[in-house]
């Protein structure tokens, strides 16, 4: 088999299983995978402008305007006025929507821990280095 056959599948695979495990963690918090990666978006950069927001999970300030408004409902996500610019809204997590942060980050951060403790540290880096070209093709 061709290494871009093998990479192909290898590729596919953990795609696969990484889903599978994400959909399985998710569903125990009651809230949509979508929802879930809103807030770790947030979580991770802070409050984002909603075009902001919508680029970061590559998808329409439309699709993300029905998706911050359950947020909000659900008291996980505020939504503010720019402070210089008016017609921009800021999104922000609430104090409950960052405990889900924490808590769903915590779940990935064990996650990686176990996939890679067998993995000596120089391939460690070896791994993010080529992980970090292949994102920076998307």
């Amino acid at each position: 088999m061709k290494n871009i056959e093998r990479l192909n599948q290898l590729i596919t695979e953990f795609y696969d299983k990484m889903s599978s495990w994400e959909q399985s963690v998710v569903k125990e918090t009651g809230y949509t995978l979508a929802q879930v990666h809103t807030i770790e978006v947030l979580g991770v950069q802070g409050p984002l402008r909603m075009k902001e927001l919508a680029d970061k999970l590559g998808i329409t300030t439309g699709t993300l305007t029905v998706q911050i408004e359950k947020l909000v409902k659900a008291n996980l996500i505020e939504r503010c006025a720019h402070p210089t610019d008016r017609r921009a809204i800021v999104v922000t997590l609430t104090e409950a929507g960052q405990a889900i942060h924490v808590k769903h980050n915590q779940l990935h951060l064990d996650l990686v821990n176990d996939l890679t403790m067998h993995i000596e540290p120089e391939h460690e880096e070896i791994l993010i280095s080529c992980i970090e070209k292949m994102s920076k093709e998307f």
